[in-house]
């Protein structure tokens, strides 16, 4: 799976807007969803200027700390999520069916 590219819009202490090259909302809605889950961030959505013609772009504000920081839990708990799933599903499924 070839690298992720993004470009940093903005940044402040409480603020980030990142455009993501080439990626949907398919990778950004669970992480709106996880950022919201924060208590410390104010806002967050992900935006879709036009389907064809533009970058998705994130924005986030935090009420209190760093926005960055705030993004990095939020990264980090998506990758807890889905570890979690991934085994759960190791369980529940075996070997010679999923092949």
């Amino acid at each position: 799976m070839p690298e992720m590219e993004l470009r940093p819009i903005s940044v402040t202490d409480n603020e980030l807007e990142v455009e993501v090259i080439g990626e949907n909302e398919t990778i950004l809605n669970p992480l709106k969803v996880r950022l919201l889950l924060d208590d410390d961030v104010e806002l967050a959505e992900y935006i879709i200027e036009h389907p064809f013609l533009s970058n998705p772009k994130i924005f986030m504000r935090t009420r209190k700390g760093d926005a960055t920081k705030a993004l990095t839990r939020a990264l980090k708990a998506l990758q807890k999520e889905y570890k979690d799933f991934e085994k759960a599903f190791e369980d529940a499924v075996p070997t010679e069916q999923k092949e």
